[in-house]
């Protein structure tokens, strides 16, 4: 078995198989794609924005014994709010892009 694009195509079209994608699939492909960044990404910003502005991380880490860690934390948090909240925001635009275009 070859895993270049040429190699799948010609072993597609021996078992019998269209080598092109299904119109249909592929769009329930890209739905269920912009869901998921959209749902992990608006997950992923609510627990850094409470773990960044609440006490809740420090209490945690407290009950565990790694208080010592609560001096880095903020230059974990302040980076993965960012990025999440900049996922939720590309995913919602590809969402409304792609609605747009159809």
């Amino acid at each position: 078995m070859t895993n270049d694009l040429g190699g799948r195509v010609a072993m597609a079209a021996h078992r019998g198989h269209s080598a092109a994608p299904d119109e249909q699939g592929e769009a329930d492909m890209t739905e269920k794609t912009g869901n998921k960044l959209i749902s992990t990404g608006l997950i992923g910003t609510i627990i850094a924005a409470l773990c960044r502005f609440t006490p809740i991380l420090a209490v945690l880490l407290g009950a565990v014994g790694l208080s010592a860690v609560l001096g880095w934390i903020d230059y974990v948090l302040l980076p993965a709010l960012v990025f999440f909240i900049l996922l939720t925001l590309y995913a919602v635009w590809r969402r409304q892009r792609r609605v747009r275009d159809h």
